[in-house]
Protein backbone atom coordinates (compact mmCIF):
# COMPACT_ATOMS: atom_id res chain seq x y z
CA UNK A 1 0.00 0.00 0.00
CA UNK A 2 1.49 3.60 -1.04
CA UNK A 3 -0.05 6.95 0.12
CA UNK A 4 -0.69 8.53 -3.27
CA UNK A 5 -3.26 11.88 -2.32
CA UNK A 6 -3.21 14.27 0.33
CA UNK A 7 -6.66 16.56 0.03
CA UNK A 8 -6.90 19.96 1.91
CA UNK A 9 -9.92 21.94 2.37
CA UNK A 10 -10.53 25.53 1.86
CA UNK A 11 -13.15 28.12 2.16
CA UNK A 12 -11.29 29.42 -1.25
CA UNK A 13 -8.70 27.51 -2.80
CA UNK A 14 -7.51 29.67 -5.60
CA UNK A 15 -5.44 32.09 -3.64
CA UNK A 16 -3.52 28.72 -2.58
CA UNK A 17 -3.04 27.65 -5.87
CA UNK A 18 -0.67 30.57 -6.89
CA UNK A 19 0.90 30.07 -3.41
CA UNK A 20 1.81 26.56 -4.90
CA UNK A 21 2.69 27.50 -7.91
CA UNK A 22 5.05 30.40 -6.33
CA UNK A 23 7.23 27.75 -3.74
CA UNK A 24 6.76 24.64 -4.68
CA UNK A 25 6.90 25.00 -8.58
CA UNK A 26 3.56 22.90 -8.79
CA UNK A 27 1.04 23.38 -11.63
CA UNK A 28 -2.40 22.13 -11.39
CA UNK A 29 -2.96 19.26 -13.99
CA UNK A 30 -6.63 18.75 -13.05
CA UNK A 31 -10.03 20.02 -11.86
CA UNK A 32 -12.53 17.47 -11.70
CA UNK A 33 -16.06 17.90 -12.35
CA UNK A 34 -16.68 14.22 -10.78
CA UNK A 35 -16.42 16.36 -7.16
CA UNK A 36 -19.77 18.05 -8.09
CA UNK A 37 -21.50 15.10 -6.34
CA UNK A 38 -20.28 16.09 -3.42
CA UNK A 39 -20.88 19.24 -3.49
CA UNK A 40 -17.17 20.39 -4.48
CA UNK A 41 -14.98 21.62 -6.60
CA UNK A 42 -11.27 21.21 -6.90
CA UNK A 43 -7.87 21.43 -8.44
CA UNK A 44 -5.33 18.56 -8.66
CA UNK A 45 -1.76 18.95 -8.43
CA UNK A 46 1.53 16.28 -9.13
CA UNK A 47 3.87 16.33 -6.40
CA UNK A 48 6.35 14.23 -7.67
CA UNK A 49 4.72 11.12 -8.33
CA UNK A 50 2.14 11.53 -4.97
CA UNK A 51 -0.69 14.22 -5.42
CA UNK A 52 -1.86 17.07 -3.66
CA UNK A 53 -5.46 18.04 -3.89
CA UNK A 54 -7.56 21.10 -2.71
CA UNK A 55 -11.19 21.24 -2.77
CA UNK A 56 -14.09 23.74 -1.78
CA UNK A 57 -17.49 23.65 -0.61
CA UNK A 58 -19.92 24.79 -3.28
CA UNK A 59 -23.59 23.40 -1.80
CA UNK A 60 -24.69 24.03 1.61
CA UNK A 61 -25.07 20.46 2.24
CA UNK A 62 -21.79 19.58 1.72
CA UNK A 63 -19.69 17.70 4.15
CA UNK A 64 -16.45 19.37 3.68
CA UNK A 65 -18.29 22.22 4.51
CA UNK A 66 -19.65 20.84 8.20
CA UNK A 67 -15.80 19.38 8.17
CA UNK A 68 -14.64 23.40 7.96
CA UNK A 69 -16.76 24.65 10.80
CA UNK A 70 -15.49 21.65 12.71
CA UNK A 71 -11.98 22.10 12.41
CA UNK A 72 -12.17 26.08 12.47
CA UNK A 73 -10.92 26.97 9.13
CA UNK A 74 -9.17 25.92 6.30
CA UNK A 75 -7.04 22.15 6.90
CA UNK A 76 -5.70 19.12 5.79
CA UNK A 77 -9.17 16.43 4.85
CA UNK A 78 -8.44 13.45 3.54
CA UNK A 79 -6.10 10.42 2.67
CA UNK A 80 -6.20 8.55 -0.04
CA UNK A 81 -3.80 5.17 -0.44
CA UNK A 82 -3.05 3.56 -3.24
CA UNK A 83 -3.70 -0.62 -2.74
CA UNK A 84 -3.36 -3.46 -5.04
CA UNK A 85 -6.85 -4.83 -4.46
CA UNK A 86 -9.13 -1.94 -2.95
CA UNK A 87 -12.24 -4.29 -2.93
CA UNK A 88 -10.46 -6.82 -0.12
CA UNK A 89 -9.66 -4.61 1.81
CA UNK A 90 -13.16 -2.85 1.76
CA UNK A 91 -14.65 -7.13 2.61
CA UNK A 92 -12.44 -6.79 5.45
CA UNK A 93 -12.50 -3.58 7.17
CA UNK A 94 -16.34 -3.93 6.88
CA UNK A 95 -16.19 -7.00 8.38
CA UNK A 96 -14.65 -5.40 11.11
CA UNK A 97 -17.36 -2.99 11.68
CA UNK A 98 -15.64 0.02 9.49
CA UNK A 99 -18.41 2.16 7.54
CA UNK A 100 -18.27 3.02 3.74
CA UNK A 101 -19.64 6.39 2.82
CA UNK A 102 -18.76 6.04 -0.84
CA UNK A 103 -17.58 3.64 -3.09
CA UNK A 104 -17.01 2.91 -7.08
CA UNK A 105 -15.94 -0.20 -8.90
CA UNK A 106 -14.74 0.07 -12.64
CA UNK A 107 -12.01 -1.71 -14.30
CA UNK A 108 -10.41 1.53 -14.68
CA UNK A 109 -10.73 2.44 -11.26
CA UNK A 110 -12.10 1.67 -8.17
CA UNK A 111 -11.94 2.91 -4.43
CA UNK A 112 -13.92 3.14 -1.28
CA UNK A 113 -14.26 6.16 1.12
CA UNK A 114 -14.18 5.07 4.95
CA UNK A 115 -16.12 7.45 7.63
CA UNK A 116 -13.79 9.74 9.61
CA UNK A 117 -15.51 8.05 12.50
CA UNK A 118 -13.31 5.31 12.14
CA UNK A 119 -10.48 6.46 11.44
CA UNK A 120 -9.47 8.53 13.67
CA UNK A 121 -11.59 11.76 12.30
CA UNK A 122 -9.85 11.81 9.08
CA UNK A 123 -11.92 10.80 5.98
CA UNK A 124 -9.13 7.98 4.32
CA UNK A 125 -10.10 6.41 0.91
CA UNK A 126 -8.31 3.05 -0.07
CA UNK A 127 -8.14 3.01 -4.25
CA UNK A 128 -7.17 0.65 -6.87
CA UNK A 129 -6.29 1.69 -10.44
CA UNK A 130 -6.58 -1.34 -13.32
CA UNK A 131 -3.97 -1.60 -15.23
CA UNK A 132 -1.47 -0.92 -13.00
CA UNK A 133 0.94 -3.74 -12.02
CA UNK A 134 3.23 -2.07 -9.46
CA UNK A 135 1.81 0.39 -7.49
CA UNK A 136 5.29 1.62 -5.99
CA UNK A 137 6.22 3.02 -9.37
CA UNK A 138 6.73 6.56 -9.28
CA UNK A 139 4.72 7.49 -11.90
CA UNK A 140 2.23 4.92 -12.07
CA UNK A 141 -1.08 5.93 -13.81
CA UNK A 142 -3.62 7.82 -11.66
CA UNK A 143 -7.17 8.52 -12.84
CA UNK A 144 -7.99 11.41 -9.59
CA UNK A 145 -5.42 13.31 -11.20
CA UNK A 146 -7.52 13.23 -15.03
CA UNK A 147 -5.92 12.07 -18.22
CA UNK A 148 -2.93 14.22 -18.46
CA UNK A 149 -1.34 15.02 -15.70
CA UNK A 150 2.06 13.79 -16.38
CA UNK A 151 2.53 17.25 -18.37
CA UNK A 152 2.24 18.40 -15.18
CA UNK A 153 5.02 17.46 -13.43
CA UNK A 154 6.52 19.20 -10.91
CA UNK A 155 10.35 17.33 -10.46
CA UNK A 156 12.20 20.51 -11.23
CA UNK A 157 12.63 20.77 -7.67
CA UNK A 158 9.60 18.75 -5.96
CA UNK A 159 10.80 15.16 -5.68
CA UNK A 160 7.12 13.67 -4.16
CA UNK A 161 5.19 13.66 -1.09
CA UNK A 162 6.78 11.33 1.50
CA UNK A 163 4.44 11.25 5.02
CA UNK A 164 1.32 12.83 6.55
CA UNK A 165 1.10 13.92 10.21
CA UNK A 166 -2.50 13.19 12.02
CA UNK A 167 -3.34 14.63 15.10
CA UNK A 168 -4.70 12.57 17.80
CA UNK A 169 -5.47 12.66 21.46
CA UNK A 170 -3.68 9.28 22.05
CA UNK A 171 -1.14 9.16 19.13
CA UNK A 172 -0.42 5.47 20.28
CA UNK A 173 -3.77 4.16 19.99
CA UNK A 174 -4.33 6.10 16.57
CA UNK A 175 -1.33 4.50 15.15
CA UNK A 176 -1.86 0.84 16.45
CA UNK A 177 -5.67 1.22 15.23
CA UNK A 178 -4.61 2.48 11.45
CA UNK A 179 -2.02 0.33 11.51
CA UNK A 180 -3.73 -2.85 12.17
CA UNK A 181 -6.72 -1.30 9.35
CA UNK A 182 -4.04 -1.17 6.68
CA UNK A 183 -2.03 -4.05 7.59
CA UNK A 184 1.05 -2.20 7.73
CA UNK A 185 3.60 -1.76 10.63
CA UNK A 186 4.00 0.74 13.44
CA UNK A 187 6.88 1.66 15.35
CA UNK A 188 7.72 3.06 18.91
CA UNK A 189 7.27 6.55 17.40
CA UNK A 190 3.69 6.22 16.51
CA UNK A 191 4.73 5.90 12.61
CA UNK A 192 2.52 3.61 10.21
CA UNK A 193 5.24 2.50 7.47
CA UNK A 194 3.00 1.77 4.22
CA UNK A 195 5.12 0.25 1.16
CA UNK A 196 6.20 3.81 0.14
CA UNK A 197 5.53 6.77 2.74
CA UNK A 198 4.25 7.09 6.22
CA UNK A 199 1.67 8.16 8.08
CA UNK A 200 2.91 9.78 12.05
CA UNK A 201 0.87 10.53 15.20
CA UNK A 202 1.42 13.26 17.14
CA UNK A 203 -0.44 15.25 19.90
CA UNK A 204 -3.17 17.73 19.37
CA UNK A 205 -2.10 20.91 18.24
CA UNK A 206 -5.55 22.85 18.53
CA UNK A 207 -8.89 22.26 19.77
CA UNK A 208 -10.16 19.97 17.56
CA UNK A 209 -7.55 17.54 17.97
CA UNK A 210 -8.15 15.25 14.91
CA UNK A 211 -7.08 15.94 11.15
CA UNK A 212 -4.14 16.05 9.01
CA UNK A 213 -1.72 18.95 10.01
CA UNK A 214 1.09 17.96 8.20
CA UNK A 215 2.82 17.20 4.54
CA UNK A 216 6.35 15.84 4.64
CA UNK A 217 7.56 16.71 1.06
CA UNK A 218 10.96 15.85 -0.63
CA UNK A 219 12.55 18.40 -2.25
CA UNK A 220 16.18 19.09 -3.98
CA UNK A 221 16.54 22.52 -2.72
CA UNK A 222 15.00 23.87 0.48
CA UNK A 223 16.15 26.91 0.72
CA UNK A 224 14.53 27.74 -2.20
CA UNK A 225 11.38 26.52 -1.39
CA UNK A 226 12.01 28.87 2.25
CA UNK A 227 12.97 32.16 0.03
CA UNK A 228 9.83 31.34 -1.98
CA UNK A 229 7.80 31.21 0.75
CA UNK A 230 8.87 34.10 2.51
CA UNK A 231 8.76 36.32 -0.81
CA UNK A 232 4.60 35.04 -0.80
CA UNK A 233 4.45 35.91 3.15
CA UNK A 234 3.39 32.52 4.15
CA UNK A 235 4.60 31.69 7.62
CA UNK A 236 8.00 30.57 7.49
CA UNK A 237 10.40 28.38 10.24
CA UNK A 238 13.38 26.45 9.67
CA UNK A 239 12.48 23.65 7.81
CA UNK A 240 8.83 24.37 6.44
CA UNK A 241 6.16 26.83 5.47
CA UNK A 242 2.51 26.41 6.83
CA UNK A 243 -0.41 26.73 4.07
CA UNK A 244 -4.04 26.03 3.99
CA UNK A 245 -3.96 25.27 7.98
CA UNK A 246 -1.21 22.65 7.49
CA UNK A 247 2.75 22.82 7.67
CA UNK A 248 4.55 21.70 4.61
CA UNK A 249 7.65 20.20 5.91
CA UNK A 250 11.05 20.31 3.21
CA UNK A 251 12.63 17.02 3.27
Amino acid sequence: MRLRQIALVAHDLEPYVKDLEAVLGLQVAYRDPGVAIFGLVNVVFPVGGEFLEIVQPVKDDASAGRYLKRRGGDAGYMVILHSRDALAHRARLEAKGVRKIAGHEGKKYTFTHFHPGDFDGVLTSIDTVGGVDDILKTYCDWPPAGPDWKSFASDDNVIGMSAVTIQSRDPAAAAKRWAERLESSVDGENVVHLERGEIRFVPPVDQDGTGVIGIDVTVKDTTRVLDAAEERGLKVDDNGFYLCGIKFSLV
